[in-house]
Formats: structure tokens, sequence, C-alpha cells
């Protein structure tokens, strides 16, 4: 089963990896092709629920759970797509290149793309 809300991208389950975020069409490098509401809220008070391992840090001791598809993107030191935050508690998504059609659309949680720093979980790429 797949979900769809963008002419973009859909989400599908990977094997043994969990849900992931896949391009519909060929999405363009520079393209915006989502823009999404943050929900934000004091660290303390999701630390102990699922909800954690769909966060962004955002501000000091609190956290951001992007709507639309935007906490569900996979991590890879070798994303095709980045994030930018935006006024009014806002985040965008951004094609770094030619993301093809049936691709999975991954970012780095690090925030840079380049930035090859560990985050909490075992990377295999």
């Amino acid at each position: 089963m797949s979900l769809q809300q963008s002419e973009f991208l859909e989400v599908r389950r990977i094997p043994g990896k969990g849900r992931g975020v896949f391009a519909r069409v060929l999405i363009p490098k520079g393209t915006v092709f989502e823009t999404v509401p943050m929900l934000v809220c004091k660290q303390k008070d999701i630390l102990e629920s699922t909800l954690m391992n769909y966060v962004y840090a955002w501000g000091t001791d609190t956290v951001g759970v992007a709507l639309g598809y935007g906490s569900m993107y996979n991590h890879s030191y070798k994303p095709n797509a980045r994030y930018f935050d935006l006024p009014l508690q806002r985040k965008e998504f951004v094609a770094l290149r030619d993301i093809q059609p049936g691709e999975e659309v991954t970012i780095n949680y690090n925030g840079e793309p380049k930035d090859k720093k560990a985050v909490w979980f075992e990377v295999k790429e």
C-alpha cells in the first residue's frame, strides 16, 4: 500500500527498513518538492515516545515534528535532497540532484548534506 499526498512523492514500505519516501515522477535538481509546517514542542514532553524517532532539533530543548512527509525521510550520508528551516515554523525540502521516479528520497539528518558526524543509529550504506 502506498500513500500519496503530492504529485512528487509517495510513502512505501522498505523490507527490513520500515517506511521511506519515494519519487513518483522525476524531481529535477533544485526543485522544492515539499514545504511543511512544523509542530514544535518541548523535547522532554516526547522523549519517551515513539514520536522521538521522527523529530528534528528545533531551538533549545525543543523539537519539531514535520507534517506532510517531512518526518518520514530516511537518512543518508549521500543524500539526494536537503532541508532548510523557514520562518513561521516551516521546513522545505529541495532536490540536490535529479531524483528519478521510484528512487527513495533521502536527507542527511545532520542538516548539511556532506556532514559525516555519527547519528544515533547504525548507518548501512
